[in-house]
């Protein structure tokens, strides 16, 4: 087992850096609109620098503890899932971070169970202190969520009666329970994919992107993995019938893991099933749970649409970044053509999509859950809108069925930018606040360098 030693250096550090971005979270956090700051306040200012304060604390524990799942004698499952616990603690109780998605959820569900259609109308329909709450760019914007979503969102409303406190409440514990089924699943999937579940769940689970996007602000993303890795489990152990179940009602909740049904074939067919039998009973129990579903949610079949949803104008997509340059330089050149520009990228991005996934099916057929990962990955790199938290689509089953340490090295590395991406508000940042918080990760790194040298000094004075 890893010594007892680091492996409680690397809890506290962590449990340190949570705890001081929750405490950071206060000021500068997504907070509902009564409560928010102006930026250029002294609390708001002390509060962003303590949130990257915190993250980078928390980017170094995360990295400090990849150091011992790679070392001689790792600790074990159940020992990282108690460090998971000890990390996520003190953002239980943090107002919602990088994001107000959360805030939309909450309106969401207080539509559906005011039966007003969340396809039609955006948050603004339904008025009121929750719908005040939803950013000004999403308030006229058809909910782009699944039925198993909406449903779960409309029973939270009935039960906290609009109250925000336990909605915030609420939706976090939902998008906890989600992290525990990824927990859960990640060791059997690494098992069947001949990884280390240890290295699964450091990467998978206790990742920085995880504790800050899924638990600090409760995104339904958590949702939908943990309903898809649970799914995957299901059928690698002959239930394959559960597991398509389970596979579709996490897309259900959002539509990329609807890949996932294709994994479950392939786990059939793997099993002895024929093609063509696998296929037909996979998408009839598909069929069948998405018509049960959308009748008990109640909300109807506008969910098909949900992919037109429009996508935000500043989005940093590489898709909508090389259609804005484009269009910029159309514009400079005269051209009328400008305005058709980011849409031309966005559908070359979708067939560069559909071309991806064909190779990566063909290619790793005889590795469903790795091929699913990596598709997962490239529906969310190459699609028309991202966020830091997509990336945990593809990083998940990645974690569970890497083939190498070098490709969880470099996904650890994407990990730890894209954990640096977001401000704690959610909202654009100005070059005020990016100083802000730089300074608040410089001033990590030096108190952690300095930590170590301290650390350092008795070792190198019995030396001498």
């Amino acid at each position: 087992m890893a010594s007892s030693v680091d492996l409680r250096r690397c809890q506290i550090l962590g449990l340190a850096g949570t705890a001081v971005l929750a405490l950071g979270g206060e000021t500068a956090g997504a907070l509902p609109v009564r409560d928010v700051l102006s930026p250029a306040s002294a609390a708001a200012a002390l509060g962003l620098v303590g949130v990257y304060f915190g993250v980078v604390l928390l980017i170094a524990a995360w990295a400090l503890l990849g150091r011992l799942v790679r070392g001689p004698q790792p600790p074990t499952p159940r020992t990282l899932l108690l460090v998971l616990a000890v990390w996520a603690a003190p953002l239980l109780l943090a107002p919602p971070l990088f994001s107000r998605d959360v805030y939309s959820y909450l309106a969401q569900g207080a539509m559906v169970d005011a039966r007003i259609d969340v396809y039609t109308h955006g948050p603004s329909a339904l008025g009121g202190p929750l719908a005040d709450e939803v950013a000004p760019l999403w308030q006229h914007t058809a909910a782009p969520y699944g039925p198993v979503f909406l449903a779960v969102a409309s029973a939270l409303s009935g039960v906290t009666r609009g109250e925000l406190p336990a909605g915030l409440m609420g939706m976090r514990l939902l998008a906890l329970l989600g992290v525990a089924l990824m927990a859960a699943a990640l060791p059997r999937l690494a098992r069947h994919s001949g990884a280390d579940p240890a290295a699964a769940l450091w990467l998978g689970a206790l990742n920085p992107l995880v504790l800050l996007h899924l638990v600090a602000g409760a995104h339904n993303d958590a949702m939908m993995l943990g309903l898809l890795g649970v799914g995957l489990v299901a059928a690698l152990g002959r239930r394959p019938v559960l597991g398509t179940v389970l596979v579709t009602l996490a897309a259900l909740v959002k539509a990329p893991a609807v890949l996932g049904l294709a994994a479950v074939v392939l786990l059939r067919t793997r099993a002895g099933r024929r093609p063509v039998p696998a296929v037909l009973t996979t998408a009839g129990a598909a069929a069948a749970t998405t018509v049960a579903a959308t009748a008990v949610a109640g909300t109807g079949y506008g969910w098909t649409a949900a992919l037109d949803t429009p996508v935000s104008p500043h989005n940093w997509a590489l898709t909508s970044l090389l259609g804005r340059a484009t269009a910029a330089l159309l514009d400079r050149l005269g051209s009328d053509l400008a305005p058709l520009a980011v849409p031309v990228w966005h559908v070359l991005g979708l067939a560069l999509t559909a071309a991806a996934l064909l190779f990566i099916w063909v290619r790793l057929r005889s590795r469903p859950v790795y091929a699913l990962g990596l598709s997962l990955a490239a529906v969310a790199a190459f699609g028309p809108a991202i966020r830091p938290w997509y990336a945990l689509w593809g990083l998940f089953l990645i974690a569970a069925a890497a083939p190498t340490t070098s490709v969880r090295h470099r996904v650890a590395a994407v990990t730890g930018l894209l954990a640096l991406a977001v401000l704690p508000s959610g909202g654009p940042a100005d070059l005020g606040q990016l100083l802000l918080a730089v300074s608040g990760g410089a001033l990590a790194v030096v108190v952690l360098w300095q930590a170590h040298q301290a650390a350092q000094a008795p070792v190198m004075g019995r030396t001498a």
